[in-house]
């Protein structure tokens, strides 16, 4: 099974759902040392190629993803902004972080950078431009062999797709290739009737897990059941990354300790079930 752990760098972060906020050299040693096969990056920009081939040499660690949403929180720039030469931008930093991540045989995730609709914006209008620059970034992609992660976040950060079911039909209808579904377990109880057979109606679509508990912590410290969870994912036979992205709490090596801990009790469950 991989495993991976969120290592944020982009200061307007700190309070985000990372585990470590260490620099890279550091961050990457506590991944190791806490039983992780891979970091998931959250960066300012694209990186130094080498510095981080170096690190995972280093370590012995792969890089599960890369996360684009340092365009909104930093830049404030969205995929569906009214205004085309900010969404011009959106897509040219987009395509830098998938080009960054292709070359270190990454994917690339789109969260908060797809926007919303609303105002002078209809909700078709905004899905039109999501779709246009999805296809470019699944052409990119491509190039390198990898996928393009999109997220469909919760009510409360988006407007546009908020349910797995949903993106995979919208995946679907628009024809969108090299695109997959990340399915964020936290996102996913505020929004889903049921987890898993949300999990199961999106199937092969799901190319990414957020593995966190229902408060965004460590699974474990919230209500969130991994059996049926655990089912679905076999049942779709999932066998990509389940990454940590949450709150660093209590603290970075406890969140840390106690995720790893939820992957071996998780593990367990799925050689269990038929």
């Amino acid at each position: 099974m991989r495993t991976a752990v969120t290592l944020c760098r982009v200061p307007e972060a700190a309070a985000g759902p990372f585990v470590f906020h260490d620099s890279l050299d550091v961050g990457f040693a506590k991944a190791k040392a806490a039983g992780f096969s891979e970091v998931e990056l959250f960066l300012p920009a694209p990186g130094s190629i080498e510095e981080i081939l170096k690190l995972q040499d280093t370590h012995g660690l792969g890089i599960a993803a890369v996360g684009t949403g340092a365009g909104m929180v930093r830049q404030g720039l969205s995929l569906t902004d009214p205004d085309p030469e900010k969404r011009r931008a959106a897509l040219n930093f987009v395509i830098s972080m998938i080009e960054f991540g292709g070359k270190l045989g990454a994917p690339a995730i789109l969260g908060s950078m797809q926007g919303r609709w609303g105002g002078d914006v209809s909700r078709e209008q905004a899905l039109q431009w999501l779709a246009e620059s999805l296809r470019v970034a699944g052409e990119t992609a491509a190039n390198y062999e990898v996928p393009f992660i999109y997220e469909p976040l919760n009510r409360y950060e988006t407007n546009l797709i908020n349910r797995l079911g949903d993106g995979a039909d919208w995946i679907e209808s628009e024809s969108l290739h090299q695109i997959v579904l990340l399915a964020d377990l936290f996102h996913m109880n505020i929004e889903e009737a049921d987890i898993a057979a949300a999990l199961i109606h999106a199937g092969r679509h799901v190319g990414h897990v957020h593995f966190a508990d229902s408060n965004r912590h460590a699974m474990g410290l919230g209500h969130t059941d991994l059996r049926p969870i655990a089912g679905a994912l076999k049942q779709i036979g999932y066998n990509q990354c389940l990454s940590a992205e949450i709150f660093p709490l209590p603290d970075p090596d406890t969140a840390a300790r106690k995720t790893i801990e939820a992957l071996t009790t998780f593990s367990q469950l799925s050689l269990s079930l038929p």
